[in-house]
């Protein structure tokens, strides 16, 4: 049984190895105060929102998400972050992340929910094409350092 819900304080070590994970995967490193920033944000939860999925009490998936305004469509929710402890894999764990921060969203009223992948990311984007729409949208990030 997988359990959703707010990232509680007690989940703040457990939270950092899954999100130290994440951005090893992406190979995005963050110095460790940004750890601590980050936690600081989603605890906060005003402009940046975190939820895990615990199984048996053990947080093994994050989300991070945020709402923003856009020109045509109204107010979209972005899905910055999503991971799963390789343990947890192939349990449903990553959808039920997605259907929680859909739910909010839906609730929020808003006109979109939508996230970025790497192309190579295969298991995920598997699940990506049952649960979701590709729209054929590449990003290209321009250096501003």
């Amino acid at each position: 049984m997988i359990d959703i819900g707010v990232l509680r304080e007690e989940d703040r070590r457990t939270w950092e190895v899954l999100a130290r994970g994440y951005k090893d995967f992406y190979r995005t490193p963050v110095p460790d105060e940004g750890y601590e920033e980050t936690w600081q944000q989603l605890r906060l939860g005003t402009a940046f929102h975190g939820i895990g999925a615990w199984s048996d009490g053990t947080l093994v998936g994050i989300a991070h998400y945020l709402f923003h305004p856009t020109f045509w469509l109204g107010d979209s929710c972005y899905l910055q972050d999503l991971f799963v402890d390789e343990a947890a894999r192939g349990k449903g764990v990553a959808r039920k992340l997605i259907e929680e921060v859909a739910g909010v969203a839906r609730e929020r009223g808003v006109s979109r929910l939508y996230w970025t992948t790497q192309e190579g990311n295969i298991a995920a984007r598997a699940l990506y094409d049952k649960v979701a729409i590709f729209k054929g949208f590449i990003r290209y990030d321009y250096p501003l350092t």
